[in-house]
């Protein structure tokens, strides 16, 4: 899918999942004590899966296979080597419950908003015995922070600004659909933003998402459309938030780009 928040915004002016690779150098992060073999106090599923919570969630809801899911996690092999960390790399991951590996999928989908999880995935659940993949049984914490409907489906309020949106004086309309955990700085009109996203037209079609494509979005707020230009702004890491683009700082009605008022869902995770 083209993206189009960059590609057309320059006209105007304006993990763990099975594809990826772990980026390199972060502090390692100790291993369970348990890491060698699920204790006798871990549940198993018909799969073989063990799994065991390490901490209640606070919500009810449950992912299913069709689901997005933002999640921190730590992954270790049966020896005690970390081989992945979204908390050393102190961000968040995103990615849908279908296309991680299978002891990944089911583990996920038993967990609620909220919780921390620890799975012991055999290696037939993991990676199989793939060239270039961590080996044998896996050991993962995994936190459950949100799950986010497929963007193939659209919001329930994409066709108009609801009631309890917020309104700038350029008529930019918001909603932070999550707060920040951990607060940190606004960006700044020049600087580089990393972000997941997903944009609608008002009755309702999915016309980019980097949630699709599988990859969060690196660009500066000087090279997209006026309205992330502000909204960005408005935005703290790990915030995510809907926003409501008027025409006027959108594509201004190209021939080339998505017509009228577009919504956007956006999870800011880092700027500099």
């Amino acid at each position: 899918m083209k993206s189009f928040v960059v590609a057309l915004a320059m006209m105007v002016g304006v993990g763990l999942a099975a594809e990826q690779a772990r980026p390199p150098a972060f502090e390692s992060i100790p291993a369970p004590s348990d890491v060698a073999k699920p204790p006798a106090d871990a549940a198993t599923t018909a799969s073989g899966l063990a799994h065991k919570v390490l901490q209640a969630g606070t919500g009810s809801a449950r992912p299913t296979s069709e689901d997005f899911v933002t999640v921190h996690y730590t992954g270790w092999t049966a020896d005690g080597k970390m081989f992945d960390s979204s908390y050393a790399r102190k961000s968040p991951s995103t990615f849908p419950v279908n296309r991680v590996i299978k002891g990944w999928g089911e583990g996920v989908q038993l967990m609620t908003t909220g919780e921390k999880r620890r799975l012991w995935i055999p290696a037939e659940l993991a990676y199989a015995g793939q060239s270039g993949r961590p080996q044998g049984m896996l050991v993962f914490d995994v936190e459950l922070i949100d799950i986010l409907p497929s963007p193939t489906v659209p919001p329930p309020d994409v066709a108009a600004v609801p009631g309890d949106a917020q309104r700038t004086a350029s008529g930019l309309a918001y909603k932070v659909l999550r707060p920040s955990a951990s607060g940190g700085s606004s960006p700044g009109k020049g600087s580089r933003v990393t972000v997941h996203y997903s944009g609608w037209t008002t009755d309702g079609k999915l016309f980019d998402s980097s949630l699709v494509r599988g990859q969060p979005a690196t660009f500066a707020l000087t090279d997209v459309i006026e309205g992330w230009t502000e909204g960005l702004q408005l935005m703290t890491p790990g915030e995510r938030t809907r926003f409501w683009i008027p025409e006027r700082l959108a594509y201004k009605g190209q021939s080339n780009g998505p017509k009228g008022m577009l919504v956007f869902d956006v999870e800011l995770i880092s700027a500099q």
